[in-house]
This record gives C-alpha cells, sequence and structure tokens, in this order.
C-alpha cells in the first residue's frame, strides 16, 4: 500500500488535473488511488474532494454561503425530477453537501452505501465526486478572472 504522502500527491494531481479537464489523467490517478488503497484511505480520499469542495463553495458564495454553526445549512436542489436517482450522482452530490455541513457521520453512511453497491457503483461515486468538485474549482476561477483577479 502507498504512503499517506504517496496518496496525497495523488489526490493532489488528480484534483489537478479534473480541473484541468484531462479526465483519462484524473481517472488514471483515482485508478491508482483505488488499487492501493483500502477502503479507510478511500474514506479519506473522498474527504479529501469533499473539502476542495466545499473550500469552492465557500468561495463561490462568500458572505452569502451557509455556516451551520449559525444554523445555516448547505442543500441539495434538483434540477430535475429524478436528477439524484443516479447512484453515482446521489452520492456524489450528498456526500458533499453531508461534508459542507460537518456531518462525517451521514457522509460516512452514503460513502457506505456507495462501498456496498460494489466497486463500479463505488468507483463512479467517487469519480463524480471528483468531477463535480472540479466544476467548482474552474466556477471559482471563472468568478476570479470576470471579477480580474
Amino acid at each position: 500500500m502507498m504512503t499517506a504522502e504517496d496518496a496525497a500527491q495523488l489526490i493532489h494531481e488528480a484534483l489537478a488535473a479534473a480541473v484541468a479537464g484531462d479526465g483519462d489523467r484524473a481517472a488514471d490517478l483515482v485508478a491508482r488511488l483505488g488499487v492501493d488503497s483500502d477502503a479507510a484511505r478511500m474514506l479519506g480520499v473522498c474527504y479529501a474532494f469533499a473539502e476542495a469542495g466545499h473550500k469552492a463553495l465557500k468561495k463561490l458564495f462568500g458572505d452569502q454561503a451557509p455556516n451551520p454553526q449559525h444554523g445555516d445549512y448547505w442543500m441539495i436542489q434538483q434540477l430535475g425530477p429524478g436528477a439524484l436517482d443516479n447512484p453515482a450522482q446521489g452520492f456524489a452530490s450528498r456526500f458533499l453537501v453531508a461534508y459542507c455541513n460537518g456531518d462525517r457521520d451521514t457522509a460516512r453512511a452514503h460513502w457506505e452505501t456507495a462501498l456496498q453497491a460494489g466497486p463500479e457503483a463505488f468507483i463512479g461515486g467517487v469519480c463524480q465526486l471528483l468531477i463535480d468538485v472540479a466544476g467548482l474549482a474552474r466556477a471559482v476561477i471563472q468568478q476570479s478572472e470576470a471579477e480580474g483577479g
């Protein structure tokens, strides 16, 4: 099994590749993480992706970002009927929202459900989480460029 430092480097590289739009490289890096990691490390990978997503959401929303410590919560708004019926999208959205709300028990429960659904469903969920977070990071970059920063 790879070291924690090696895993952290691969997580960083996967995020960077996904943000840059290099899906093939991002997928290869996630695959390497999956092959060389146990279940606990993969939960950490998902937490790392979700942390990047949480930071991006806070930048996007600024002072308007929900603060769970003040009774505010992040929520999922489905853009169409059944949008969260896709297991990968459902996992990614629910996991990210639970993480952003500081609810690690619920995030872990979503992760365990995805893990128990089998390798294909689990890998799809982890990849969808990375895709969603990369999209948020790109939105932050675009917002910064639009503001002249």
